[in-house]
């Protein structure tokens, strides 16, 4: 039974989503259980996983009661604890082995976990409220299995589930990249973004305008920015539009080296969900009864003619064959909104709107676009077209000379080297610096226990095996990570080289004073 996920996957990997509320009298154990992966092994497995993780959590709270533990290294395994919402835990178990590529660095794969959660609550809302909502955990374990398995389908590579690893050290999940743009340009973006929002009269509107995989601009809060930045990186851009899958673009999953045929390999290699859930009476998932909305879908997004995207993932409405607007819940608004995108060859712009404004459902949503259609296309098209003016390509934030990675953690930005330029680093560069910040991640938990996480400034400078410079800069809340492999042997140079670097594209942010 279950998803022929291949043994490798299901020894190597597990994932968990449970519930420390339920299930704790004998007999009703298997209540706690919201999600496994993979859903093929047998209960007494799934408990043993659930339940070494929960007699983790529970001593660990003994000695630290506000900040459980983080991560238990084992001979044989890793335990990677993420607490999406109060007494909701997920749980990824990941094997040591000898493998080559399976070299991972545990932060990285929490904010996968963090990842999928903050994605599910803006689509379903808490994990904790659908719980409530139907006490049997039907209602929550079929829109967690559907969710979390059309997540995970983007890191199947054949039947091989592929997390991130070394060669991911120069990227970071949970921050948008964002696209530099002139004083003249981000005028006509502002004056676009005012039009844009003016289109649904008298509501409260938010907007987030995209050229290629970079944000352009954001009328939201951070958390609800990334969140939907993430969303339409995955899933509504040119790129995520088209049967290749891009190079460059940070969010796409598996080994860099695969990435320009891999979209056509998760297509037609990754376990079917729909075939497991149609298989068999023991679905993972109980009731089947259970209407679900699964918008990380593949292949669901098209172009309309008139320029919006549509998708028939939230159905339609009765009695009518026009699709339902898609619609998110905002973090800070706490309001569901509905998405309308548009997209004029590299420019993708998202308006929300707000339900409770819109009093006809589809026809006012109709409206809304024809207002936009009307008011706002020559400012978009000539927004596209000076941004695609000014672009520089997938190589526009290559630094000769250097490969690097800043990350500005107050505002959730980052910017990295392409990856096509971070290929062209060795093994060994990229071991000793998942190695790096494997040991800074460990010395900002230590420093965040201790309430210093923006007072404590932070340097390290390593030289590996094959004499590349490998250093890490922390100062007030930005972080910058950079390898040197063409470097001069003294320390005195790669410093040096930081300096430059830091004054010309950081305005002396890593500059020592």
């Amino acid at each position: 039974m279950g998803l022929s996920s291949g043994s490798n996957a299901s020894e190597a990997v597990k994932l968990c989503v449970f519930d420390l509320r339920r299930g704790q009298n004998e007999g009703q154990e298997l209540d706690k259980i919201l999600f496994f992966y993979p859903a093929d092994l047998p209960f007494t497995t799934q408990l043993s996983v659930i339940g070494l993780s929960e007699g983790l959590i529970t001593f660990t709270r003994i000695f630290s009661p506000e900040a459980a533990c983080d991560v238990i290294e084992a001979e044989m395994h890793s335990h990677v604890f993420y607490e999406a919402e109060p007494d909701i835990w997920m749980v990824m178990v990941v094997e040591k082995n000898k493998e080559s590529e399976a070299m991972w660095r545990i932060d990285a794969l929490r904010r996968v976990l963090k990842e999928v959660h903050t994605l599910f609550v803006m689509f379903h809302g808490s994990i904790r409220e659908l719980v409530d909502k139907e006490p049997t955990g039907g209602l929550v374990r079929t829109h967690l299995y559907y969710f979390i398995m059309d997540y995970l389908s983007d890191f199947f590579i054949g039947k091989k589930l592929h997390l991130p690893n070394f060669r991911d050290s120069l990227k970071e999940r949970g921050t948008v990249q964002m696209l530099t743009v002139g004083r003249e340009v981000a005028i006509d973006v502002q004056s676009l973004v005012r039009v844009i929002e003016s289109c649904a009269e008298n509501s409260k509107c938010y907007s987030l305008t995209m050229f290629q995989d970079l944000l352009v601009s954001t009328t939201l809060s951070p958390d609800d920015t990334v969140s939907l930045f993430t969303y339409a990186v995955l899933r509504l851009t040119p790129q995520a539009l088209s049967s290749g899958v891009s190079s460059w673009s940070y969010l796409r999953k598996g080994s860099t080296a695969c990435n320009t045929s891999a979209g056509a390999v998760m297509a037609n290699s990754c376990p079917s969900v729909d075939q497991y859930y149609n298989s068999g009476d023991t679905s993972p998932v109980g009731n089947r009864s259970y209407p679900v909305v699964r918008p990380l879908q593949n292949d669901k997004w098209s172009k309309g003619k008139d320029g919006f995207l549509v998708t028939d993932i939230w159905g339609a409405e009765f009695g009518s064959s026009i699709p339902t607007s898609p619609t998110i819940w905002l973090k800070q608004t706490e309001e569901r909104m509905y998405l309308c995108a548009y997209q004029l060859r590299s420019l993708t712009v998202i308006l929300l709107i707000p339900v409770s404004s819109v009093l006809n459902g589809e026809q006012g949503i109709a409206m809304v676009k024809q207002q936009i259609l009307e008011n706002a296309s020559l400012k978009m098209f000539k927004v596209e077209e000076k941004l695609s003016r000014g672009w520089g390509g997938e190589n526009a934030y290559h630094v000769s000379g250097y490969r690097y990675l800043l990350v500005d953690g107050d505002r959730y930005v980052s910017r990295a080297s392409p990856p096509g330029k971070v290929t062209t680093l060795t093994k060994d560069s990229l071991v000793a610096l998942s190695n790096l910040r494997e040991e800074v991640d460990s010395e900002r938990i230590r420093a965040n226990s201790d309430g210093l996480s923006h007072e404590k400034d932070l340097e390290i400078c390593i030289r590996a095996k094959n004499n590349a410079w490998l250093i890490a800069r922390l100062t007030r809340g930005k972080e910058l990570y950079m390898v040197l492999e063409k470097a001069n042997e003294t320390l005195l140079y790669a410093s040096d080289a930081v300096m430059k670097f830091s004054d010309r594209y950081c305005n002396g942010a890593f500059s020592l004073e």
